[in-house]
């Protein structure tokens, strides 16, 4: 049996193994909601104790990390059918396996993160002339100039942007509007930090520099940001999953959906 890999990650870093593990554990099923061989074969090449991960998240939260990747799935997969040889980014990437699970042998995809994830994920995942890393925060927007694009390109966060404030966000966007006369956008926000917080967060033993910072109430609200910004869609975590799950589970998605706890935004920016 090979020697599995330490993980030392900062706080904000280490969340990274929460949706990983919430992955895997629901590829493990005979029946799973979403299939990720991926994310099952890097959880157990890892040294890392996930005891109190598995005692301490509800369910719930490990649903919702399920139905954002098959929501992400569904935003690119369609993205992929008007531009086949599309360049996706995947912003704060940490070890998730998206491509795996979406690749049409065309796309151009770069997985960007800090030097410490990448270093990890290196040990895991492989570079190929189709699927790059890029080492550097989203917010050092040197990176821009390294993208491919052939065709149109799409931006994904999951689990990223509301470790951010708004102001950070905000010049993001901006920038993003500034840089490309078209593109799209999507990333998952949450309308009550507070109760995300102490839900998720806290349950899982991640530390204070974990938290998270940035409510989104409306997702219209980023429309005034820069008028280039077109909203496609605010999609409620749980509506693609929910009709599988049980009684108990249906109530209590339904809940967190009506409070966005947490939710999908999915944007377009387009020249004027």
């Amino acid at each position: 049996m090979s020697e599995k890999i330490d993980v030392k990650l900062k706080d904000i870093q280490e969340t990274l193994l929460l949706p990983l593990w919430g992955r895997a554990i629901e590829s493990q099923k005979k029946d799973p909601l979403l299939l990720d061989k991926t994310a099952n074969e890097v959880i157990n090449k890892i040294n890392y104790d996930f005891t109190k991960i598995t005692k301490n998240v509800r369910e719930i939260s490990r649903l919702g990390w399920v139905a954002r990747s098959l929501t992400f799935d569904r935003i690119i997969k369609q993205f992929l059918e008007k531009y086949p040889r599309a360049t996706i980014v995947n912003i704060g990437c940490g070890l998730d396996t998206t491509f795996d699970r979406i690749d049409n042998g065309n796309i151009y995809w770069y997985d960007l993160d800090l030097p410490d994830v990448i270093k990890l994920r290196s040990q895991f995942i492989k570079e190929d002339s189709r699927r790059r890393f890029i080492i550097n925060s989203f917010l050092n927007y040197e990176w821009l100039d390294s993208l491919k694009i052939e065709e149109n390109i799409l931006f994904i966060a999951g689990g990223v942007f509301y470790y951010f404030e708004e102001n950070q966000i905000k010049e993001f966007f901006n920038k993003i509007s500034d840089s490309f006369s078209e593109c799209e956008i999507a990333f998952d926000a949450t309308s009550r930090v507070k109760l995300a917080n102490k839900m998720v967060v806290k349950r899982s033993g991640m530390g204070e520099e974990s938290f998270l910072k940035w409510e989104l109430k409306n997702a219209k609200k980023i429309k005034l940001w820069d008028n280039k910004i077109k909203l496609i869609g605010e999609y409620p975590l749980f509506k693609i999953i929910r009709h599988n799950l049980d009684f108990k589970n249906k109530i209590q998605t339904l809940i967190s959906d009506l409070l966005k706890l947490q939710y999908i935004v999915h944007l377009k920016i387009e020249e004027l």
